[in-house]
């Protein structure tokens, strides 16, 4: 594992309320991340388009689709703001807007 992830307080109450299958796979994708950092493409991981270096990690059991949103920090590590359960074809964007003020208030201390 060439890279770090910090899992902040929100995407862990997310990840603590799936089922266990959807806690595997996100660990597994998380595990992704660290293993492959930037290098990490679609399917995994995709830009969130206009959102100031947002990504998102794609996460898929059966029918189930979860989001969760990270973003570079420093280095060799990346931190994980959010997550929640993908319902429509679009991300939702008062997610991304979650996301982007957890960043900021994350960056500013």
């Amino acid at each position: 594992m060439n890279y770090k992830v910090i899992i902040l307080e929100q995407a862990i109450d997310f990840i603590e309320s799936q089922n266990e299958k959807m806690k595997a796979k996100i660990f597994r994708t998380i595990g992704l991340l660290k293993m492959f950092g930037y290098d990490l493409k679609e399917p995994h991981v995709k830009k969130i388009q206009g959102a100031d270096d947002i990504f998102e990690l794609r996460v898929k059991v059966a029918t189930n689709i979860s989001r969760l949103f990270f973003f570079h920090f420093t280095g060799k590590e990346y931190v994980v703001t959010s997550g929640y359960i993908k319902k429509e074809d679009k991300t939702n964007p008062r997610e991304i807007t979650k996301a982007k003020k957890i960043m900021v208030e994350f960056l500013n201390g």
